[in-house]
């Protein structure tokens, strides 16, 4: 005996024409909104309140960034802006003291950069491969 198993779980169903009960909810109370600041302020005064009211009410039914819904991204960035934050950093004592000394702050960022970084030029890299097949024949030398 086979029994159906349901498919497309995720999809919501479209209800009122092609909009999602949701999404007929998000356009609809911002329509609902925006008519409500047009009688309010009027035409000339309620302009840009009923432009953004009408772009949020888009924006919440039909924007989905990432393939998610874009009242996720509000919710993320609300708990960003009233969560705690930490700040950690690293003090270098080096630098610090090498700009007091007088250098100038120019000339210490490039010696740091220069000594921080790994150039590999053709002779270095010779010399690496060359002391890592020395290092091989020894190995091999030893066991025999």
């Amino acid at each position: 005996m086979q029994f159906k198993v349901p498919q497309f779980l995720d999809i919501e169903d479209k209800i009122f024409g092609p909009f999602t009960f949701k999404e007929f909810v998000y356009l609809a109370g911002g329509a609902g909104l925006c008519f409500v600041l047009y009688k309010l302020l009027g035409l000339f005064w309620g302009a840009i309140p009923i432009l953004a009211v009408a772009a949020l009410a888009i924006a919440l039914a039909r924007y989905r960034p990432n393939n998610k819904p874009f009242l996720n991204m509000i919710e993320a960035g609300f708990n960003y802006l009233i969560q705690s934050k930490l700040y950690i950093w690293k003090r270098q004592k080096k630098n610090q003291d090498k700009i007091k000394s007088g250098e100038p702050e120019g000339e210490v960022v490039t010696q740091n950069m220069n000594r921080d970084t790994v150039r590999l030029g053709g002779n270095k890299l010779r010399d690496l491969a060359w002391s890592l097949d020395v290092l091989d024949l020894n190995k091999h030398q030893n066991e025999l």
